[in-house]
């Protein structure tokens, strides 16, 4: 039998050859189906050679990282991607949300702990939508430490956090750990996609593209269908 994968090759090979010799991982996905397009990882290694290569990917003294998939294995702090989430939950708990203000001088505090805007840049007084296209680490850090725990962490795990998303593949849990135990300090670095979250490269791109599909998750899939040798369908996958 032969194996179809739903992957674009102009794609594929377009993210391939953006990501250069870094070390990194690239996804994209059919937000309506789920359909993975292009999905890379680097660094990689050649399969033809896989046999002769083994010893050296597995010895003790390697640190080579070629054989995890970081796209859907390696685990990451989301950064900013991740005040979506933030802002969404400020955004069910406040149904004024329009009225949020808040005033950015490049700089707070939060529990002890300094958060500061990239490059110290000041943005002055911000509402909660200019906090977002401004990616604004004082207003969503200020935003993180008012927010209710236990409805932060439904939302985060409504949107797959601390479970399976039920692939076909091999992948790792992103994890959301914040709690009512956690302090003031922790808050506001997970508010801001940093502290002890962490996500894969394939569940952020999953996040965004629920929003691009009106909020419906689809399950990721990267086989379309398979084949008989002759030419005969033998399972068709559907979104």
């Amino acid at each position: 039998d032969s194996v179809t994968t739903t992957l674009n090759y102009d794609l594929q090979l377009q993210a391939y050859d953006a990501l250069g010799s870094y070390d990194g991982a690239v996804v994209v996905m059919e937000p309506e189906t789920g359909r993975i397009l292009a999905m890379v990882s680097k660094p990689d290694f050649d399969p033809n050679t896989i046999a002769d290569d083994w010893d050296t990917f597995v010895s003790d003294d390697s640190d080579s990282s070629v054989l995890l998939n970081r796209a859907t294995q390696g685990l990451y702090p989301p950064g900013s991607t991740f005040k979506i989430l933030t802002a969404m939950e400020y955004m069910r708990e406040n149904p004024s949300f329009d009225k949020y203000r808040y005033e950015c001088s490049g700089s707070d505090t939060f529990g002890g702990n300094v958060i500061r805007c990239y490059n110290g840049e000041q943005h002055g007084t911000v509402d909660l939508k200019s906090s977002l296209a401004h990616s604004c680490n004082g207003s969503f850090a200020h935003i993180g430490v008012g927010l209710n725990r236990k409805s932060y962490r439904k939302l985060c795990e409504a949107f797959g956090f601390n479970s399976s998303l039920g692939v076909k593949f091999v992948s790792s849990r992103s994890r959301f750990v914040l709690d009512e135990k956690s302090d003031t300090a922790e808050a506001a670095q997970t508010a801001i996609g940093q502290g002890k979250t962490t996500i894969t490269p394939l569940q952020n791109a999953l996040i965004s593209a629920t929003i691009a599909n009106d909020g419906v998750m689809m399950t990721p899939y990267l086989v379309d269908h398979t084949e008989s040798v002759d030419g005969h369908v033998v399972k068709k996958y559907e979104p």
